[in-house]
């Protein structure tokens, strides 16, 4: 089984994201050998890793011979086989299942039978990455989120086959390199993203209803999130979710209800966010200040009239209250289905991996405090025109009768 003293560590994928993986197994102090078959990706992040160094150091976050000490623990490599001798390889290359498997089956015969072999997919299914390995019990979802090097949240994803020893070095690792580890169980964007693709919808059809994406941001940023979900879209760049909707259709894992085409004709106007200087909002070069664009009026008018929505005026309470509702209703099945164990590990991957209000403790604490058998009568009138999106999950009837969420019975 997994060894839970790492000292040689290996990330497959020289992305944003496996850079700053890496960067997090350097900054605790371990050895780590970042891999990808692309030489000019490998120097990209070499060089995205030294900026990030000197920025932190210009900042006097860290001291110069600290920032070459972490840097100089990150080597870089084209050779898979150079991770022959790690105690712990995860991979973190772009979304695609096949992809994923070939390094996973590749990782298995060439590292030792007590190396921890990790995936850090987003949502693929961990038992499909997992089972392309000869030892599937050593295999595990750590999903790191971004930018991987500053964000906390570590969601630790048991297959089928994963080991209790196995999850436990995973959260033990977790730990060391500074994260707070939460173990979910595996299905479809685990818990963190499934809940997202209901807040985002709401966000989508609520733009579609009769609202500006800025009006939107307004009224979750007043709620208390730092960043509305439009803004964060253009940061993030709007093709990502685009990608994974998509990816979702293509593997037969599309939502039971009706999702908007907003976004498709965002990226069909080329406005993906930030990185192209136009998104939901309009950026300056080297500013990101939202600025608004008639452009975006525009789109929005007609994928409304292509969806047939009359638009309405709609009120910061209401625009919250459906995109809020939608994570604890969402939160409630997850309980259900036993993908969480407690509301307590739900509210914390949306406080430390989301941005959810820290003074609102979570999504279901927040439902607690204010009332979950209220939230439950806004749901239902919510449900008499999109039953589809707002089914009633079991969890969410049994907290509106005790005030307070729980897993379901288990015999």
């Amino acid at each position: 089984m997994p060894a839970t003293n790492v000292r040689r560590a290996g990330v497959v994928g020289s992305g944003t994201m496996g850079a700053g993986i890496a960067m997090n197994f350097a900054n605790a102090g371990i050895n780590v050998r970042l891999v990808d078959a692309s030489p000019e990706a490998l120097e990209r992040a070499g060089a995205h890793i030294a900026a990030t160094y000197d920025a932190q150091v210009a900042r006097g976050r860290l001291g110069p011979d600290e920032a070459e000490q972490r840097l100089a623990r990150i080597a870089r490599s084209e050779r898979l086989e150079d991770l022959a001798d790690v105690d712990v390889a995860i991979e973190a290359v772009f979304e695609d299942l096949a992809l994923k498997r070939d390094i996973f089956a590749r990782l298995g015969a060439l590292c030792a039978h007590d190396a921890l072999l990790a995936t850090n997919t987003s949502t693929l299914d961990i038992d499909a990455i997992a089972s392309a390995a000869p030892e599937p019990e050593r295999s595990i979802g750590m999903h790191f989120f971004s930018p991987a090097h500053v964000m906390k949240l570590l969601e630790v994803v048991r297959g089928r086959a994963t080991a209790r020893a196995t999850i436990e070095a995973a959260v033990a690792l977790g730990e060391r390199i500074g994260k707070i580890p939460v173990v979910v169980g595996n299905c479809d964007g685990f818990v963190g993203n499934r809940m997202l693709l209901g807040y985002k919808r709401e966000a989508d059809f609520a733009v579609l209803a009769g609202a500006t994406p800025a009006r939107v941001d307004a009224a979750l940023e007043g709620f208390g999130f730092a960043m509305g979900p439009f803004a964060v879209s253009d940061l993030a760049g709007i093709d990502v979710g685009w990608r994974a909707k998509h990816e979702r259709i293509k593997r037969g894992a599309a939502p039971p209800f009706a999702v908007s085409d907003l976004p498709d004709a965002m990226v069909a106007a080329n406005r993906l966010g930030q990185k192209t200087g136009q998104g939901y909002y309009r950026y300056e070069p080297g500013d990101r200040a939202r600025r608004p664009d008639p452009a975006v009026d525009a789109i929005v008018a007609a994928e409304r009239a292509r969806a047939g929505f009359a638009p309405r005026h709609l009120g910061d309470e209401e625009i919250v209250q459906r995109c809020v509702y939608a994570l604890v209703m969402e939160g409630a099945r997850i309980l259900d289905d036993g993908i969480a164990t407690s509301r307590g590990d739900i509210d914390t991957i949306w406080l430390h991996g989301y941005g959810f209000p820290r003074t609102r403790g979570g999504p279901m604490a927040y439902a607690e405090e204010i009332g979950v058998a209220s939230v439950l009568a806004t749901v239902r009138t919510f449900a008499v025109e999109d039953p589809a999106f707002w089914r009633v999950p079991a969890a969410l009837e049994r907290a509106a009768e005790s005030g307070r969420f729980e897993p379901a019975a288990t015999e």
